[in-house]
């Protein structure tokens, strides 16, 4: 046992070592140096820390293997699928909306070969990128023009500079959202040039705020979906059937960030208050921008839909190509928005609305199928039971799903260190703790990951 730093070995003198040096032909020396100074200085500040370890046989077999499996592990890519556990749906953290495959393969199709993404094939001559979704965005909303950013809050930032850019902009202080990160909805009016100015109360705001507010510098009137919060109780706000008429009056402009935003009505399966974007274009707002990642289940996108003058200022202004959606994105979105028309089942195709509207039933069934897999493992306190899952992405608040959660627990583990080693295996596997145990929720699991839920179990049970 040693416990010097002076028996800790130069990085210089360990490259020498035979089993090292195989390494080095194996990978390259950046690669190996860098893995041997991460081992030595983690041993060097154990010490510096006054622990009693036992130093390694640095030319020993068992040192290189240790070098062999940092190098691999910084090989490894960092970016990697992982199984949702947590009953979230639309699951910011890990990457909100899954794709159908068709979007997929529409990436893996736009990324493979060259394309004609500013190509007028009809003409041979250039064309614009916005064209491959436009007509179908306005099919499925009413629009008269659409254009689509790289995300929702691009979209909005875009959206204003256009139009309000040196004059004011009225909103209601119930709707200044954050938007999540700490991007604030002020902020965004404040990057864009424009001057805030704030109606009603966090509560109450009436039409007469509005009209009251504004004069000859106001360029817009502006509406934000409260879509990741809710203000309940002594609470109103102005239909927008009648802020449009007002807007018409003052000859402003009536825009609505929706955040999330969805294409079909998603009432029939019990989700309320997540307006459809074709009514609220029906109800007479100019511009509306929503999200492609979040219930619309497509690639991160803000989409922007409304009068065809608007939208023509829009793709014209010097903002556009850098906030402009990328050639992989477009494609999976206009996969994306392909099956919300005949003869899809939206419903059935876009795997976050299967996901939130499927039986209960069927998701009890997939729990049962889990706990019992476990079961056999040994896994011990293996239960079964009814849980609350969400839409989450900002979507729908306190709107629980009905579903069905597996719970467990293991002898000698707290559930800090199971969640711990479950991120760490091949398939990171993310659950969440209630009551002390494990759970994992069915609802955001589909059948063909459950087995490798149970690999992973099965792999901590031999521990």
């Amino acid at each position: 046992m040693s416990n010097s730093l002076r028996d800790l070995p130069q990085i210089q003198s360990l490259l020498g070592e035979t089993a090292i040096v195989e390494l080095v032909a194996r990978y390259s020396h950046a690669e190996v140096s860098g893995a041997l100074r991460k081992i030595v200085d983690a041993l060097r500040s154990s010490l510096l820390a006054g622990d009693t370890i036992d130093l390694p046989a640095f030319g020993g077999a068992d040192f290189a293997a240790q070098v062999e499996a940092e190098v691999k592990a910084a090989r490894a890519p960092s970016f990697k699928s992982v199984i949702n556990a947590t009953g979230i749906i639309i699951h910011t953290n890990l990457g909100r909306a899954r794709m159908a495959p068709e979007a997929i393969e529409a990436m893996q199709a736009a990324a493979s070969a060259p394309s004609n993404l500013e190509l007028d094939l009809q003409t041979g001559k250039r064309g614009s990128r916005h064209a491959h979704v436009e007509e179908l965005i306005c099919t499925l909303t009413g629009a008269e023009a659409a254009v689509v950013a790289n995300n929702c809050a691009a979209a909005v930032l875009l959206s204003l500079m256009a139009t309000a850019m040196g004059r004011s902009v009225v909103a209601s202080r119930g709707e200044l959202i954050e938007i999540g990160g700490s991007f604030r909805l002020p902020d965004v009016i404040a990057q864009s040039g424009a001057t805030l100015r704030e109606v009603g109360a966090t509560n109450k705001t009436r039409l007469d705020d509005y009209a009251d507010a504004i004069d000859g510098d106001t360029a817009v009137l502006l509406k934000s979906h409260t879509s990741n919060f809710k203000i309940v109780g002594f609470t109103s706000s102005p239909d927008r059937i009648d802020l449009a008429c007002l807007a018409k009056q003052k000859d402003v402009i009536l825009m609505e960030d929706l955040g999330s935003g969805v294409l079909i009505d998603l009432s029939p399966y019990g989700l309320v208050d997540e307006p459809v974007v074709a009514d609220i274009l029906k109800a007479g707002v100019d511009l509306v921008m929503f999200s492609g990642d979040k219930l619309l289940g497509g690639p991160q996108a803000g989409i922007i839909a409304g009068r065809r003058d608007i939208i023509a200022n829009l793709k014209s202004h010097p903002l556009m190509r850098a906030v402009r959606i990328d050639k992989l994105s477009l494609a999976a979105l206009e996969a994306t928005l392909r099956l919300y028309r005949p003869p899809f089942d939206p419903m059935a195709s876009i795997p976050v609305l299967q996901m939130l509207s499927e039986p209960v039933e069927t998701v009890r069934i997939r729990a049962e199928r889990l706990a019992q897999a476990l079961t056999q493992l040994g896994v011990k306190d293996t239960t079964v039971s009814q849980s609350a899952a969400q839409v989450g992405g900002g979507s729908l608040p306190e709107q629980d799903l009905e579903s069905f959660a597996v719970s467990l627990s293991i002898p000698d583990m707290s559930p800090d260190q199971i969640t711990a080693t479950l991120r760490h295996a091949e398939v990171p596997i993310i659950g969440r703790i209630e009551r002390g145990k494990i759970l994992f929720d069915l609802r955001t699991v589909t059948d063909a990951e459950v087995p490798l839920i149970v690999k992973a179990m099965a792999q901590i049970s031999d521990q």
